[in-house]
């Protein structure tokens, strides 16, 4: 029996819709622990796809960067005479939406595509997440590299 993405993809997909907030994505990020989230638009097709990456890289540009724990992103200033700055990038988070930011050209997968083929892309592509999608388009699923590992994992594959 052929392993397809319907049988490893996360189905509880946390996704934003366009017009989000970066700050609402950091947020997402943080309390869910996940590195990518999806973005939809209001029929729930992919336009996108936002990372953990895209956003530090950003927020380097703007001198926030993420604290180590969960609780949230932070500015580096630690004068008091830095307050403006720093109130300035959040401001900037508060301000920018994802698709700024997410990636348009989405690496995608059917539910019905193979485990190996599903590897074979994530490497070729070097990307960590592939969004399954159904035969209308729509987000169904997420597969992570992890998930990959974890069902090879699960059934001794």
């Amino acid at each position: 029996m052929k392993v397809e993405a319907k049988n490893i993809m996360n189905s509880k997909v946390i996704s934003v819709t366009i017009g989000t907030t970066l700050k609402e994505a950091v947020r997402i990020f943080a309390d869910h622990k996940i590195s990518a989230l999806p973005v939809v638009d209001m029929e729930e097709k992919l336009v996108g796809i936002l990372s953990e990456t895209d956003i530090v890289e950003y927020c380097s540009t703007l001198h926030v960067v993420p604290m180590l724990d969960s609780s949230g992103w932070i500015s580096p200033y630690e004068n008091p005479g830095e307050i403006y700055d720093y109130k300035q990038g959040f401001e900037l988070l508060e301000k920018t939406k994802v698709e700024k930011l997410m990636s348009r050209k989405v690496v995608t997968v059917q539910k019905d595509t193979i485990g190996p083929d599903i590897a074979r892309i994530m490497k070729k592509k070097k990307i960590n997440h592939v969004p399954v999608l159904d035969k209308e388009g729509k987000l169904c699923g997420i597969i992570a590299r992890a998930d990959l590992i974890n069902y090879l994992a699960s059934t001794g594959e």
